[in-house]
Parts: C-alpha cells; sequence; structure tokens
C-alpha cells in the first residue's frame, strides 16, 4: 500500500506496548523496520541520567534510528496531553527540552513533537516553542488531537496559525490521519494546502485507529500527495494493533 518511496517508522509507544519499554526497539527490528519513533518515554521532566542511557543503548543494541521522539508531556495516563502553553510548567518544560537535545545528540533524532496542552497561555507555548527551536537541533513539530476535550490545536489550520505567529524556521506540522481525520479535516486538501508545512507523518485509519485498511482513509491517494508536494520524510506507524504487535504489519507491501 505504501509505495517503494515510503519510508516507514514505528511509534514503540503504541505499538509492542506488550512488551517492556527496552524490549520494543529490537522487537520492531525483528519485524523488519530500521526506524522507530516514541513518546517521552520517561515518568518525569528530567529522568535519571541511567534511564536515558538505557533507552539510547536500547536502540543502538537493536540497530535501529530514532527518527522522531515527543517532549515532555505531563501524566499522560491521568489524560494530560502537553504542558508546553501551561504557565504553571515553563520551569518543566524548560528542563526537559535539554533532554530531548542529548537523546538527539546521541541518536541523531531530528524530529520533536511538542504537545500543546490544554487551557494554557499562547503566549507561553510561543515563548517555550522560540526556546525549545533555540536549543533542539532539528524540527519541533506541532501536532492536532482528536478526543481531547479543550485540546486547542484540533485541524491543520489551527497550527499554522500557530506556526505563522511564531514565525520560526524550524517548526512544523505533524500530519497525523487519524487525528486530522477524526476532527474534520480532508487530508489530501490539507496537503493541497499545507503540504510544504508538513514536518513529519504519521499513520492511522479512521474511525478506530487501527492499521490501513480497518477504516475509511484512502492511504495510496495520501502518501502520493505527500509525495507530489515534496515530502520525503519517514511516515511513523501509530496505530492500534488489535492483537499482537508482531502480527499487525500484514497490510504492508514490503
Amino acid at each position: 500500500m505504501g509505495g517503494p518511496s515510503v519510508r516507514f517508522a514505528v511509534n514503540g509507544s503504541i505499538l509492542f506496548t506488550e512488551l517492556p519499554l527496552l524490549d520494543r526497539p529490537a522487537a520492531i527490528a525483528a519485524s523488519g523496520f530500521d526506524a522507530v519513533e516514541f513518546w517521552w518515554p520517561w515518568a518525569s521532566p528530567v529522568p535519571d541520567p541511567a534511564e536515558v542511557d538505557e533507552f539510547c543503548a536500547a536502540l543502538a543494541s537493536a540497530g535501529v534510528r530514532l527518527v522522531a521522539l515527543n517532549g515532555y508531556a505531563g501524566d499522560m495516563a491521568a489524560g494530560e496531553r502537553g504542558v508546553l502553553s501551561d504557565p504553571a510548567r515553563i520551569a518543566e518544560f524548560r528542563a526537559s527540552v535539554p533532554v530531548l537535545a542529548s537523546v538527539a545528540e546521541r541518536t541523531g533524532a531530528a524530529r520533536f513533537n511538542l504537545l500543546y496542552g490544554t487551557g494554557g497561555s499562547d503566549a507561553v507555548a510561543d515563548a517555550n516553542l522560540a526556546y525549545a527551536a533555540s536549543v533542539l537541533p532539528g524540527t519541533v513539530l506541532l501536532e492536532p488531537l482528536s478526543q481531547v476535550p479543550g485540546y486547542p490545536l484540533r485541524t491543520a489550520a489551527d497550527v499554522v496559525a500557530v506556526l505563522d505567529r511564531v514565525d520560526l524556521p524550524d517548526a512544523a506540522l505533524l500530519f497525523d490521519t487519524y487525528h486530522l481525520t477524526e476532527n474534520g479535516d480532508d487530508l489530501l486538501k490539507v496537503v493541497a494546502e499545507y503540504g510544504g508545512r508538513v514536518g513529519h507523518v504519521q499513520v492511522a485509519d479512521s474511525p478506530g485507529r487501527g492499521r490501513p485498511g480497518t477504516g475509511s482513509i484512502d492511504f495510496p491517494s495520501v502518501f502520493a500527495a505527500l509525495a507530489d508536494a515534496g515530502y520525503d520524510g519517514p511516515v511513523s506507524l501509530e496505530y492500534l494493533p488489535g492483537g499482537p504487535s508482531a502480527d499487525a504489519f500484514g497490510w504492508l507491501a514490503r
């Protein structure tokens, strides 16, 4: 379905969760992939250095490249989805950014997804984005989310409005097929209008957030449109496996 030009990565925070975190890179490699992404892998904004060492060592031992990493997003298990805009958590956010930079230096990661959070301040988000962009060696990403009450970035246009406001050369749209579709965006229209603003792509079908082919999204057309728009980065698989993760890749023509 992807075609020979699509380079896939696997999100190890939604796939292979039946395994401990540090075992997932090797399992992903065993499934035939050489690139991964993760959400923030630790419970705190500044993890113990040994935890960072173990994470980077697991990637290196598995022989996989880390192509993207989420920034610290608060307590995801409790429903938090980012601290970027929270005035009460500026210190937490800024303390976490050098951790991202350290992982990037050790792994080559160059895409960093910074979840906006709810009930915050645009001025705080703008300042934190500028700080992150000044420290991180790559592209900072903003992602529309669905199913999160009060989350202010729901459509591609919402993200682009922030990107235009902050006017940072190393900030871009995270194009997530599931969230955009769930929030009513037409994916092909988004690519036609904002294809040049896309810094990273994640895929899951809609409805259901399953693998491509389980919902209504026309993925071959989406992949072709992204290629025509000049996107040549990785496409990360960020879907619910619906069973053992190792069995979740049969839809791929590889």
